[in-house]
């Protein structure tokens, strides 16, 4: 009787065990695969912002051989990278996986956006390049050592799933570019002469309306009318954003005018032109004046044309 006892509960207990060991297996199938999902998506992140640590690193490094155009397309190319890290990073995570190892990608990658963020802004500050961020950002005072704690937080937790279902392997985190964002090395590019600014604007096109009757140089012979407008253009021949003012003042030699003098402000992208046109210009019949056309705020080479000067001749009216 004890014997058929015993055996009952043998096979209740082997049953038992059956049962759990399916309830597990099907348990950590879900798990398995979440585990994996996670892991293929993280992985390629971690990727992008590894290749983007080594192209930061040698653009720093290297940076002085290039021209203040290349050097910049590369860091605007570096910039546009960082502004699908978050998007990306946001959707990883959920499900919410064992040691809250996605939100820790998550917040790791928030973090290196900013320190990358500020990193670029520092670079192009130094070498008064044109930039502006492609995310909104909290700027980080200190953005080489957030990469450097960032990547250590991550490398810690990357092990999370190495012994849970699929033992998922999490790629780990470089800094490599934190070694050429010291201040010796971004001295160095603030020194490179091809890296150096040399404003070149100048003035580069005058026209006007109505067209000009055919004079000597320097002269500006008008047929008769009551007014007459300019139209002037000024080119920006460096890589820098550049604040220009111009000065357009008329002087009568007579005293039938009462003279004219307009003030405008403008500020041209790099390697840009930008026309400027003025109000119309009082004049009359028979009238000599002197038109001085004077660009300022914008210091560049004495082969720059920054003031123009003319001698209006006003042809006398047809009538009596």
């Amino acid at each position: 009787m004890l014997l058929t006892i015993a055996l009952v509960l043998t096979l209740l207990a082997l049953i038992f065990a059956r049962d759990v060991s399916r309830a597990a297996h099907h348990a950590s199938g879900p798990r398995r695969s979440e585990n994996l999902s996670f892991a293929a998506g993280a992985n390629a992140l971690l990727t992008r912002e590894n290749q983007f640590d080594q192209r930061l690193g040698y653009l720093l490094s290297h940076g002085a051989t290039l021209s203040r155009p290349v050097f910049a397309a590369r860091l605007t190319q570096l910039n546009d990278d960082l502004a699908s890290w978050a998007p990306f990073a946001k959707l990883l995570r959920r499900p919410n996986l064992v040691h809250d190892v996605n939100e820790t990608l998550y917040q790791t990658t928030l973090q290196r956006v900013s320190a990358y963020e500020s990193l670029l802004a520092s670079v192009s500050t130094a070498l008064t390049l044109p930039f502006q961020a492609s995310t909104p950002y909290e700027p980080d005072a200190a953005p080489a050592s957030t990469l450097t704690s960032s990547a250590q937080t991550w490398n810690r937790a990357r092990f999370s799933l190495r012994r849970e279902p699929g033992r998922a392997r999490l790629d780990e985190l470089s800094a490599v570019s934190v070694a050429s964002a010291s201040t010796s090395a971004l001295t160095q590019l603030r020194h490179a002469p091809s890296l150096a600014l040399t404003r070149a604007v100048a003035l580069s096109a005058l026209s006007v309306s109505p067209a000009a009757l055919p004079s000597s140089s320097g002269e500006m012979l008008l047929p008769p009318v009551n007014s007459f407008r300019v139209g002037v253009s000024v080119t920006n021949g460096a890589y820098v954003d550049q604040a220009v003012t111009l000065i357009v003042r008329l002087v009568p030699r007579s005293s039938r005018l009462s003279g004219y003098q307009e003030v405008l402000h403008a500020t041209l992208g790099p390697l840009r032109s930008y026309a400027f046109v003025p109000g119309p210009i009082a004049i009359v019949a028979s009238e000599h004046a002197t038109l001085t056309v004077r660009l300022v705020g914008a210091p560049g080479g004495s082969a720059l044309t920054h003031v123009a000067t003319y001698q209006v001749v006003v042809s006398p009216s047809g009538n009596g």
